[in-house]
């Protein structure tokens, strides 16, 4: 949401220093403004199209209640989550956690979604960029919680066991649509937004859950 902010005040900028002393009579008409402004801004260009612009209910939601400083209400945050987890998609062989090395790489990897990318070009995760992970990597963002030790200190010492099973579901359903348990989280829908695929979820799930990953060490 803050992203959304960010472009939204700089877009009002913009557009007011196009359209000079114009008054701004309402709400309305400023939300008008910068998204006109915006539309003009971009074009399509590569897999990079303008409808990136445009917000799903639950993005519209969440930035109108941080614009304005109320916090979402308790009913509609329960329709977004519930809105949410309807589209998390379970693994289709039913195997949740897979190779904890290709999951570094892919958490180590920020590259993909860019207009000079191929559309069937592998995204990375870009995890490091909001969290820790491992105490071998010394650069990681601080926006999301320490991942380290994340399977370790919810118990998880074999993935696959019956007792895991709800911190495993919970994790793939967290990386698959953040939103599903959170309305308003700024975490990345990396398989609704089809940032990472199954596979990649896969590895992942194996960079924080397996014993052996430098996460759990």
């Amino acid at each position: 949401m803050k992203t959304d902010h960010f472009f939204g005040l700089a877009a009002v900028a913009c557009a007011l220093t196009v359209f000079g002393c114009a008054s701004v009579d309402s709400a309305a008409e400023l939300d008008k403004l910068t998204a006109d402004a915006l539309q003009r801004s971009f074009r399509d260009q590569g897999i990079a199209k303008v409808d990136r612009l445009v917000q799903d209910p639950a993005n519209l939601a969440c930035s109108e209640a941080e614009a304005s400083g109320k916090p979402l209400d308790e009913q509609r945050t329960k329709e977004i989550e519930a809105a949410n987890m309807k589209t998390v998609r379970w693994p289709s062989d039913g195997k949740f956690v897979g190779d904890w090395r290709e999951g570094e790489k892919i958490a180590q990897n920020g590259r993909g979604l860019t207009w000079t990318d191929a559309a069937n070009a592998a995204n990375g995760g870009n995890c490091y960029n909001c969290h820790q992970m491992s105490k071998d990597e010394i650069s990681f963002g601080t926006l999301g919680p320490s991942l380290y030790h994340y399977g370790k200190l919810r118990g998880v010492s074999d993935p696959a066991s019956a007792a895991s099973k709800p911190i495993v579901e919970y994790t793939w359903g967290k990386l698959w649509n953040a939103r599903a348990y959170n309305a308003c989280s700024n975490m990345p829908r990396v398989g609704h937004s089809g940032i990472l695929n199954e596979k990649q979820i896969r590895d992942v799930m194996g960079l924080l859950l397996d014993p052996q990953s430098p996460v759990n060490r």
